[in-house]
């Protein structure tokens, strides 16, 4: 499906409203009719949204933990059915080429799935080089493991419950799920459901068969779940401080800028791509730069787009990344700047006729602890 145009069968239920033809979440509806009632209902309420554009890949076989640990950045020996994780494909100096969502699902010999965004791509380590596919990238590194690893988009589709009330709902449609954060439960008929901590204060992922997704839309919005578009999940991941690749990442993003140290990247694990980095950084260095949301003084019609710079006076200090209206912060953004960039002074982000003045959220600027390596250093010299 990643070669494909996809359109969900979502957006012929009347009421759907399709995204613009070039949207990255092109394929299934951006929204309902009322992008912020919608926003207020995935944050206080119950809501779904259809992400059925996503690539799912099954990994099966006895050694599928254990071969996956080793091209993925995330510690996945011991990770046991019933739970899940995220993890990246870095490049060979430690930058970010794709991030999945992982989830282990109790089936008959165990199965480990991948989800991704539509269209991921990673720079291969082979001698024929060239940007692959997710699927691609882990056949090319399966050499002669004991796993399978298949395409299952054709069978899984991805949609997600949003809000405080969300476990009310699963159980009305016969889910029940474990309450901490990557709990992973199989449903009944088929698929598996998987808690996250992002984005919002609640949300849970439902993989559902694929040729039963419009009955299930059905089932979950008679139980009084909200249809919702992309376009209130991306309110509220960016409020939630996730990144995408490719819209938030550029080609020099490593883990640490990105808030993905921990939740997606494993700082102690064995050798792994781009490990020296990830492990080099935290142990005695600092991140380049750090990702915050920016608040911006723009109208609908006015705001910087992704990759434009963030400019203190007349020195460009980051870069632009998700761009959207929030139905009560606003238009904010997000955006990589350089770790030593003042917090209080006003900023300008965009180009040319899209310029708009920016001040960055003081609470999303991460905390700076001392590095490991660096304490460890000092103690032994003292």
């Amino acid at each position: 499906m990643a070669d494909m145009t996809y359109e969900s069968p979502l957006l012929d239920v009347r009421g759907s409203i399709a995204p613009p033809d070039d949207h990255l979440e092109a394929g299934v509806p951006w929204h309902w009719g009322d992008p912020f009632a919608e926003q207020r209902t995935a944050a206080r309420g119950v809501a779904v949204v259809d992400r059925s554009h996503r690539e799912l890949i099954a990994v099966t076989g006895e050694e599928r933990l254990s071969w996956l640990h080793l091209v993925i950045s995330q510690h996945v020996t011991e990770l046991a059915e019933g739970t899940g994780t995220e993890a990246l494909v870095l490049d060979t100096n430690g930058r970010v080429e794709a991030h999945m969502v992982v989830a282990h699902t109790h089936d008959a010999g165990g199965t480990v799935w991948l989800d991704t965004d539509p269209g991921s791509r990673v720079t291969s380590a082979l001698p024929k080089g060239g940007p692959q596919s997710l699927l691609e990238y882990l056949e090319a590194m399966k050499f002669w493991a004991k796993v399978e690893i298949r395409d299952a988009t054709s069978e899984l589709a991805l949609v997600t419950v949003l809000g405080p009330d969300a476990d009310q709902l699963l159980l009305a449609v016969g889910v029940s799920l474990g309450s901490e954060p990557y709990s992973v439960a199989t449903i009944p008929g088929g698929g598996f459901a998987r808690r996250m901590p992002w984005p919002g204060k609640s949300s849970v992922d439902l993989a559902l068969p694929r040729a039963e997704l419009t009955d299930w839309w059905r089932r979950l919005t008679d139980a009084g779940a909200r249809p919702v578009g992309s376009w209130a999940f991306d309110a509220l991941r960016v409020e939630s401080l996730h990144a995408r690749v490719g819209l938030d990442t550029d080609e020099r993003t490593i883990p640490h800028e990105v808030n993905w140290i921990g939740t997606a990247a494993h700082v102690a694990k064995g050798c792994y791509r781009g490990q020296e980095t990830v492990s080099k950084v935290h142990n005695v260095g600092r991140p380049p730069r750090h990702m915050v949301l920016l608040h911006l003084d723009g109208s609908p019609e006015i705001t910087p787009e992704p990759g434009d710079p963030v400019l203190l006076g007349e020195r460009t200090v980051g870069r632009v990344g998700s761009v959207i209206q929030h139905h009560e912060l606003g238009p904010i953004a997000l955006a990589l700047i350089k770790r030593t960039t003042p917090i209080g002074p006003e900023l300008l982000a965009g180009v040319e006729d899209r310029v708009v003045q920016a001040i960055v959220d003081p609470d999303s600027v991460p905390a700076e602890g001392a590095a490991p390596g660096r304490e460890a250093a000092q103690r032994l010299r003292g």
